[in-house]
């Protein structure tokens, strides 16, 4: 009898030590999901050659549990090393550089390849970028960010180019002529190449340099903490951690109150003095961050009509990598790989969406999309759920066309005011609790709060993103879903450091290649603010709004024609 029942306690404690080892080894690995071809960018080197580590930039990691806490699969391994191999970029020579040795945008200047040959409509256009030091020595190595466009303010026109590095010095810009007339060419530095290495350094050793808090209440007791996706040193810590994606989160533990008692998420702030006084040289507004480079000759040529009309260009597949996905003409965004409806009318909207579920999960750039559709569509009201200014979740009806439109953020990392525990929720969990269908749209951009950690956070998060979208599909094939692409914003010294759009471009890069071969629409909002006469602005204006909300409806337009 009594072994009957030491073999059914020892039976017992076996399953329960299985429970465990199964549940941590779920915690952490991440499912094995497709093979996702990796395809190149629109800022390449030269003949795509693959150059050695001299030329291309490695730093050194540190350990940092937000990354290193996972198992990942061969497959999952090879994706990101490919993933890290892609975005690595060129570096100066060994040895100091000085502030005068480094880019200076005024001594720097373009010149147009064959300006005065004949061009029409289709042709390409090619322009050299010679980068100069402050003593106006000709830069020997590359790795300077560098923004290009055409454009033709009369029509309201614009493209974006394509930019090889020749590590030399030297860079051409590659741009598709797509209308007639008078087109100018406008090349900006964006950061040097010495200020990149300056931002690689942050990344990779200052994760730390924005910083999270989290309150914690009993009765009217009350303490504050900070929070990161990691958080070094001996102190007890509140483990976040999401059960179902393996999510990192962490907050330091209250000094009375348990971890149950947390009630609200927010941004703590942005470390001080980052930057020694040399680097410091290299981030300044009127000196060297998108600055503008001059031609020494002619910026403009002269393009005819072309004769026969290409359609062909219409047909192909969509693709994340085309450059230029699409270009301005009188302030209306074309797309090269879909056709898109003019929006103009809140009775074109509402016709569209009638009987539809929209679902935004994202940043406040995705936010502008619900705040653009409920100021635009009269019928469309919100709903007050009571939730903070600006943070969410928000909701608007439609109760007449049976439209509900809803905006949710992403979990953390997000630097938002106060955002109620409750409601900070993973995108990857939101998408499982979705049936999907032919009246379910979703829209997903997620990249601005990720631009001050290593990668491989960034990367993480994508893979669990990624997974969830091709459950939902693979449940429901006729949910329309769409991702918005990073934009370029206006930039600082201080901004910089944060949020550059180097970094923006580089996670942009990654997300294209990530879900590029899914069955998932893109609206390209880098390309549309890169290419719009406006001012860059991390909250783009109304007009390129409504050129993003252009594109993300006609993706549903195409599925449900009316």
């Amino acid at each position: 009898m009594w072994r009957d029942s030491f073999r059914l306690q020892l039976f017992c404690l076996l399953m329960a030590v299985l429970a465990v080892v199964v549940l941590v080894h779920n915690f952490f690995q991440l499912e094995n999901l497709d093979d996702d071809t990796v395809s190149g960018s629109n800022w390449i080197t030269e003949n795509n050659v693959q150059h050695s580590l001299s030329q291309t930039t490695k730093t050194t990691r540190k350990h940092y549990c937000g990354y290193t806490q996972q198992i990942l699969s061969k497959r999952e391994q090879v994706e990101q090393e490919s993933l890290l191999a892609a975005i690595q970029w060129p570096k100066p020579p060994d040895g100091k550089i000085t502030f005068a040795q480094s880019t200076d945008p005024t001594h720097s200047d373009f010149v147009i390849v064959k300006p005065s040959r004949f061009f029409k409509v289709g042709d390409q256009l090619e322009v050299l970028v010679r980068m100069k030091d402050f003593q106006g020595k000709p830069k020997q190595y590359g790795g300077d960010y560098l923004q290009a466009r055409i454009h033709s303010p009369g029509l309201k026109a614009g493209a974006a180019g394509r930019i090889v590095d020749c590590h030399n010095g030297l860079y051409k810009v590659f741009f598709t002529l797509l209308w007639p007339g008078e087109v100018k060419v406008s090349v900006s530095l964006v950061h040097p190449s010495e200020a990149i290495q300056v931002l690689l350094r942050l990344r990779e050793e200052r994760p730390d340099r924005v910083y999270f808090k989290s309150s914690f209440k009993s009765g009217r007791y009350s303490e504050t903490t900070e929070c990161n996706v990691c958080l070094p040193g001996g102190i007890p810590v509140c483990n976040f951690t999401d059960l179902y994606t393996g999510e990192p989160w962490f907050c330091y533990k209250p000094r009375k109150l348990s971890c149950a008692s947390r009630i609200s998420h927010a941004k703590g702030g942005y470390l001080k003095g980052l930057l020694t006084q040399e680097e410091s040289l290299f981030f300044q507004s009127d000196v060297n961050i998108k600055r503008p480079i001059l031609s020494s000759g002619p910026d403009s040529v002269i393009v005819k009509p072309n004769a026969f009309t290409d359609s062909s260009s219409m047909d192909r597949a969509e693709d994340p990598t085309v450059s230029p996905s699409g270009y301005y003409y009188e302030d209306q965004w074309r797309s090269r790989t879909h056709w898109i409806h003019n929006f103009n009318k809140s009775d074109d909207i509402t016709e569209c969406l009638q009987g539809k579920v929209i679902h935004l999960f994202g940043d406040s750039t995705i936010r502008q999309w619900f705040e653009y559709l409920t100021a635009f569509v009269p019928d469309l009201v919100e709903f007050n759920l009571g939730s903070p200014k600006n943070v969410g979740p928000f909701m608007s009806v439609d109760l007449k066309h049976n439209i509900l439109l809803k905006f949710r953020c992403h979990g953390p990392p997000i630097r938002f005011s106060t955002v109620f525990s409750s409601e900070l929720r993973y995108i990857a969990n939101e998408l499982n609790s979705i049936v999907g269908g032919r009246n379910t749209v979703v829209a997903i951009t997620i990249w601005s709060h990720f631009s001050t950690f290593p990668v491989e956070v960034y990367i993480r998060r994508l893979r669990n993103i990624r997974r969830a979208v091709v459950q939902l599909l693979d449940r429901s094939p006729k949910t329309v879903i769409v991702i918005r692409t990073a934009n370029v914003q206006e930039l600082g010294p201080e901004v910089s450091l944060f949020n550059s759009d180097w970094y923006s471009f580089q996670l942009d890069s990654v997300m294209r290649k990530m879900f590029s071969g899914i069955a998932v629409h893109f609206v390209d909002a880098w390309e549309m603010s890169v290419a719009h006469y406006l001012p860059h602005n991390l909250h783009p204006n109304e007009i390129i709004v409504k050129n993003q909300i252009d594109a993300f409806l006609s993706y549903k337009a195409k599925v449900n024609p009316r």
